[in-house]
Formats: structure tokens, sequence, C-alpha cells
């Protein structure tokens, strides 16, 4: 096997055949509860207790689940850059929404943008501008390539109370509707890249993805605009006979397509998530985003669940959440070390 290839196979659990309700976990670290898939997120919404098993690798495995019962259609994660152990996250349709968690999958709140719509969010990052940090909503999901333009929200983070919860509404700082120079795209994929100073955007049904990108002083400042074709990333490993039994026939096609993204906060890796995998690109001082995912990943195959959607590097870059859609979702965490020794 190339060593750049690093699988994650399933591992199942003991405890799993004995008949527990547990999920078999990864090689690795992978967040999600003590108690089953099947029972209710709500009864964890005040704490997720975690229980202990160990891995494939020998580490500790935890599992834990977004407590909050709202989040069923996940597609975007990003962790905060003003305080601690946040995370943001929203559904891909529904209410201009964005609910709040910690690492553990607390239920932290949520709070409306005004002025936003969700026709259909697929990804959520975070950028200073200004002294400030803004969020990023992206609404550029387009399964049908029907629609002339797409959008982004910005808004502010905002303040949680004394509690330490969140609620209420955040106004909207700016928008902007951003047209493709090669016609209409369904993208679930949009990260910042914090050292470059530009929005990156990565197809999901184009076979291969394409690469596009607008700088950030443009994307604050204009109503709309044109992004700018970067290249094609031919690096993700095409769906097996055995990945098309697994997914369906629906689902199956898509399974190594990108579903999520995120950079480091040293604008050194971006992680792309799909429904099989979890990519890893490094980029060097000297290259572009294009060429950086022209390279050889390292693909953490997994986790279990079927629809990962969300992925995002923590405010340190420590380690890497992914989560999932359905309810509950689970949430699965690798720690960059032991990804990159």
């Amino acid at each position: 096997m190339n060593p750049a290839h690093r699988c994650f196979l399933l591992l199942a659990l003991s405890a799993c055949l004995a008949g527990c309700d547990t999920q078999p976990s990864l090689s690795g670290e992978s967040v999600g509860p003590e108690s089953s898939p099947e029972s209710s997120p709500e009864s964890s919404s005040e704490s997720n207790p975690e229980s202990s098993s160990p891995s494939s690798s020998g580490a500790e495995t935890r599992r834990l689940f977004v407590a909050s019962a709202e989040l069923d259609e996940i597609s975007g994660l990003q962790a905060s850059r003003t305080r601690p152990d946040t995370w943001y996250l929203h559904n891909d349709d529904g209410p201009a929404k964005v609910f709040v968690m910690d690492a553990s999958g607390r239920d932290l709140g949520a709070f409306l943008i005004e002025g936003a719509a969700n026709r259909d969010w697929e990804d959520i990052s975070a950028l200073e501008h200004d002294g400030r940090s803004l969020l990023v909503l992206a609404d550029t999901g387009d399964n049908f390539s029907q629609w002339d333009e797409i959008s982004l929200y910005f808004t502010p983070e905002p303040q949680p109370d004394k509690q330490g919860h969140f609620s209420g509404s955040q106004s909207l700082y700016h928008q902007i509707n951003l047209r493709y120079p090669d016609g209409a795209r369904d993208c679930e994929s949009v990260a910042i890249d914090p050292v470059g100073g530009q929005i990156l955007f990565l197809t999901k049904r184009d076979k291969p993805p394409r690469l596009y990108r607008i700088d950030i002083e443009t994307a604050l400042s204009a109503d709309t605009a044109e992004l700018e074709l970067l290249g094609e990333a031919h690096r993700f490993r095409p769906p097996t006979a055995n990945d098309l039994q697994k997914f369906g026939v629906r689902d199956g096609q898509w399974v190594s397509q990108p579903t999520g993204m995120d950079i480091s906060p040293d604008g050194r890796w971006a992680a792309v998530i799909s429904y099989r995998s979890l990519y890893l690109f490094e980029k060097a001082q000297d290259q572009d985003w294009a060429d950086a995912l022209a390279g050889e990943p390292i693909e953490l195959e997994g986790p279990p669940s079927l629809k990962e959607e969300a992925v995002g590097f923590s405010r340190d870059g420590d380690f890497i959440l992914v989560t999932t859609e359905g309810l509950p979702a689970p949430l699965y965490r690798w720690p960059m070390e032991q990804i990159v020794p």
C-alpha cells in the first residue's frame, strides 16, 4: 500500500458482537456518546457522557454525538476564531440559523442571521477582517446546476450570555453573489485560505472536481463577482465495487467527491471530506492550492457513517473534527499528531 494512503479501517468491536448498541470505532481517535445511535440526542442536551474502548491502533476511543435534535442535515462545521472549544454548525436548508456546540457535541444554543436565506447552505468558514472575526456561510449547493448565482453571507462572530449560551439574531455584515466562469456548479466545499487571503471553492459533481477562488478583499467589498477557475483536482480515489454496494446506487457514484473542506490555521493543510474518506493535502510555501491538490494526499478511509458533509480544524490546528447528516449525528476526531507524526 502507498504509504501516503493510510486507510483507517473499521474495527468490529467485541461489544457490538455481544449485542451492545455502540458503533464500530475507527483506528485513531473518534468521538461519538455512550448512548446508542438510536437514542435521542435531546437526552444529552445538557451533557454528553463519554465511554472508552480501545481502537485498532490502541488509542482511546470516545463516542459522542451532536446533542441538538434540530441538526438533522449538518453540512458545515467551523471552529470559533475567538473562543476556545466553540464550534459553529448549520443544516443545509431551513432557517438561516447557525448552531453552536463544544467539541464533545454539547448544545450551546443557536442564532439567526438577519437578512440571509438558506437555499442550500453547504459550508461555513471564518476569517479576520478589520479587527473582527467574521463567519462565512456558503449558499453554494446546486444539485441540478440550475442557479445562475451562488451567495456568501458574512456575519460577525456573536458573543454568548454569561452562561456561555448563544441565542437571538446577528445582523448581516455583507453578502456577495457569485457566478462561475463556466456555468452553474454544485459546490459543497468552501474554505478560507488564511495565508493566501482567498476563499476557495471545490465542486462536488464535476469529475474531476474543479477548484475556484476569489480574493477576500473583493468578496467583502463587491456585491457581485465572477469566480476564477484554478484547475481540476484529480487525486480523489474513484469508487470501487464495494463502495457502490455499501453506499447504494444513488450515493455510490459520489462517494469520493468532496462534500466539505477546511484549511488549517497555518495554511499548510487542506482537509477535504467525502462520503467515504477524509483527505489531507499538504501545501508547500512555494505552491498554490491548485498544485497542492495535484499532490498525493493522505487518505483516511472512514468514518463508518454514510453522509459525512462537515469537516473542520480546531482553533489551534491540533485536531480535525468531522460530523454527518442524520440524527443523532456522531462526531469523529483525528489528532493531527496521529495523522502526521
